[in-house]
């Protein structure tokens, strides 16, 4: 044999044994160090002037975003899917334009006199009879709803749930409140109302008539601030469920019962005392309803950018932000949202530039890669629950989503200690995505990886916030990007000029890191936890 069919022999059987992620891959520090920035900066420096207000959803300002996006992912040689780089979000503006109750001749008026924690369409002045529920509870002693005739009408109740003397809850003996005195609470008493027939539930706020004044006037201010609309999926049906839930001051409710506020309340503290249901005296006038809907069409995209990959391109990483914030308030004021998450949308720009350009020298990754900004995320995390709903490529395929939003500040702790990151979820589906990433950080980034908020327990639900969680519950692995909250959330003052470029370039890098890691390794992340 000779000599140089030995030498291709010996070449053909060490490339034979060397594996396919090793010639796959190559180096990727290069790649990763094309995130910098400045290039960060120009970007921003776009996506969050005050030429684009806001970039609300549905606006035509989000729109020039939507396309600058775009024409980055083009320039860096990533594809469009199916032809194109938008996927349509079919959203509806919806508004309440019209909501009041009145009794007796009085009108009380949405947001005037009285709150919602649920709205759904009434047509205008349907007249229903009420009775009244005592705390609207069914369980224990108090059996509210044991021989109430409920049937087509409206069901008035106390907010929460008894206390005793000592100021504990009865139905659990201690200051933890049962499912009917937590924050949803209402959602439980609106079930056993219905299920008695009723068409409604109004509320008497758990708080004097003045706290409740100033409550109402807290969502007045909101309302000026965010407006009165909001979105949803055009294709979502009515649910059968649907009804309102109003709030209504214990001095309003007294003046349906026909009795004073003092009375009323001195036969809620009775509820306590007695621990169980006692009949009342009240007789409720009827009321007439009024809760009109108006509805328009939103004109909204996620843009989506592809990578497809070798031998592996099958499965599919997910890169995802939000490119939408929350525009301009009311009062005119514009909220360019430069970290919230215009840090997370250059971010991923970025990243896909980043493998762009390893795929043009020859590194293209092994599975294929999913760049995609999406919208909704002020209103909801619309875009990315349309999304999951309406998958461009199989969610059974998809192995990864990594997310970034917000990652440009430092919050109040970390001030004059930078080098860190909140990083949420990693574990809570794949034990070897968490060691991704502190194996990819500790190889590369050095950052602090705090991990507090993904405690289950933490009050913030921080993990329930963002675009991460809409693949998470079809039980896709996630990880989180994160720097915490800061005075300028949802404010004006979330501007350029108060964004630390050198962290948003930690973040990428790391982000960068992990994504090359999972799209060229072996075998797909396993999926064997099932954390809270």
């Amino acid at each position: 044999m000779k000599k140089t069919n030995i030498y291709v022999l010996g070449l053909f059987l060490a490339a034979k044994f060397i594996p396919m992620s090793a010639i796959a891959q190559g180096d990727p520090v290069p790649y990763a160090l094309s995130i910098r920035a400045d290039d960060l900066k120009k970007h921003l420096t776009f996506i969050a002037s005050d030429s684009l207000k806001g970039r609300n959803t549905g606006s035509p300002e989000q729109k020039v975003a939507a396309n600058y996006i775009a024409d980055s992912f083009k320039k860096s040689g990533i594809a469009p899917v199916n032809g194109s780089y938008f996927q349509k979000v079919d959203l509806v503006n919806r508004a309440w334009s019209n909501v009041f109750i009145s009794s007796k001749g009085k009108k009380y008026e949405y947001l005037g006199e009285m709150m919602a924690n649920a709205l759904a369409p009434v047509a205008a002045n349907s007249k229903f009879p009420v009775v009244f529920a005592g705390f609207g509870v069914q369980q224990g002693g108090y059996t509210d709803f044991d021989k109430l005739n409920a049937k087509g009408k409206y069901v008035l109740a106390f907010e929460g749930e008894a206390k005793d003397a000592a100021g504990l809850y009865v139905l659990s003996g201690s200051k933890d409140p049962s499912v009917f005195g937590k924050g949803d609470g209402w959602k439980e008493k609106l079930k056993r109302a219905q299920a008695a027939g009723a068409k409604g539930l109004i509320l008497i706020a758990d708080r004097d008539t003045k706290a409740f004044g100033n409550q109402v006037r807290q969502r007045q201010v909101m309302m000026k601030r965010f407006g009165n609309e909001r979105m949803a999926f055009a294709d979502a049906a009515s649910a059968a469920n649907e009804a309102p839930v109003l709030l209504i001051s214990s001095e309003a409710a007294a003046e349906i019962l026909g009795t004073t506020e003092a009375e009323l309340l001195a036969y809620k503290a009775s509820l306590g005392t007695a621990k169980k249901s006692v009949a009342s005296k009240f007789k409720a006038a009827p009321i007439e309803v009024t809760i009109e809907r108006t509805e328009k069409p939103v004109d909204t995209y996620n843009v989506v950018g592809y990578l497809e990959g070798t031998d592996k391109k099958e499965e599919l990483v997910v890169l995802t932000a939000h490119y939408d914030h929350i525009g301009v308030s009311a009062d005119g004021q514009i909220n360019n949202g430069a970290n919230d998450d215009g840090s997370g949308t250059v971010t991923v720009m970025e990243l896909a530039e980043a493998f762009g350009k390893a795929a043009a020298e020859g590194k293209r990754p092994r599975r294929s890669i999913l760049f995609m900004m999406v919208t909704g995320e002020e209103k909801g995390l619309l875009g990315s629950e349309w999304y999951a709903n309406h998958p461009l490529f199989p969610l059974k395929n998809t192995v990864v989503d990594l997310n970034t939003d917000m990652t440009g500040r430092y919050d109040d702790e970390h001030k004059g200690k930078p080098d860190y990151i909140y990083e949420i979820g990693s574990d809570k589906l794949s034990s070897q995505l968490r060691e991704v990433l502190v194996e990819q950080n500790k190889k590369h980034v050095g950052l602090e990886l705090d991990f507090r908020f993904n405690d289950p327990n933490d009050p913030n639900r921080f993990y329930y916030r963002s675009d991460h969680y809409n693949f998470a519950k079809h039980g896709i692995p996630v990880a989180f990007f994160f720097n915490g909250v800061h005075d300028d959330y949802h404010m004006p003052g979330d501007e350029v000029d108060k964004i630390e470029f050198d962290q948003i370039q930690k973040v990428g890098r790391l982000v960068f890191y992990m994504a090359w890691e999972i799209a060229n390794r072996e075998q797909r992340l396993v999926v064997d936890s099932n954390k809270p």
